[in-house]
């Protein structure tokens, strides 16, 4: 029998929980930099909050949407500095796009990045080149979008949405920050990766292995 699509989201979170795990003190190292120095400490806690509150969802009977709504909960509950609303915000976007899907194909992945993504923007008032997460998850987003366009097979459509997320990652370094504590050090943050960016390639990385 095939894993459904609550599952196989389940699953989704537990990976992005481990890439994490094994990010955190890079991440704290890269946020000390230009930040407070605990965006890996706070992204561990966040999606461990996740995966305890997906623990307790019966996944047999929940939908994709539910799994997404259990999740941006879960993280709010955990994470109440900036993250925290932001991620809640996505993942709740996430949660309607889903609504009244049971299956996770390609066009509803393209959804979920794009209303996941929308909703980062919408809640931080922020773009691409503010030196941010969302220099990883809206090209990630419109590269989905291209690959499902173009009728892309699911696994060059996962190679196109990590390829775009990695140099999203990477352009950061080149940036200014704008947005965020980060953005209080201005001109001195040019030449380091933000912290925010390199957590969300991983997480679409993790994304990418589970999907």
């Amino acid at each position: 029998m095939s894993e459904s699509a609550a599952r196989a989201l389940a699953r989704m979170f537990g990976r992005m929980a481990e890439a994490i795990e094994v990010e955190k003190d890079h991440l704290s190292e890269l946020d000390g930099a230009i930040g407070d120095g605990d965006h890996g400490i706070t992204m561990s806690l966040g999606f461990k909050a996740v995966n305890k509150a997906l623990a307790a969802l019966d996944l047999d009977a929940a939908s994709p949407s539910e799994v997404m709504q259990t999740a941006a909960t879960g993280f709010l509950d955990a994470v109440g500095a900036s993250t925290g609303p932001l991620y809640a915000t996505g993942l709740r976007r996430a949660a309607q796009a889903l609504a009244g899907r049971e299956e996770l194909d390609l066009a509803a992945c393209r959804d979920m990045l794009a209303a996941f993504s929308e909703g980062i923007r919408d809640r931080g008032k922020a773009q691409r080149g503010d030196k941010t997460m969302l220099d990883v998850w809206l090209p990630a987003a419109e590269a989905a979008a291209t690959a499902v366009a173009d009728g892309r097979s699911k696994q060059d459509f996962w190679k196109a949405v990590t390829t775009a997320a990695d140099n999203g990652a990477a352009s950061t370094a080149t940036m200014v920050a704008t947005k965020g504590r980060a953005a209080r050090v201005r001109e001195r943050s040019l030449g380091h990766l933000d912290p925010g960016a390199a957590s969300a390639a991983a997480l679409v990385r993790a994304m990418a292995e589970t999907l």
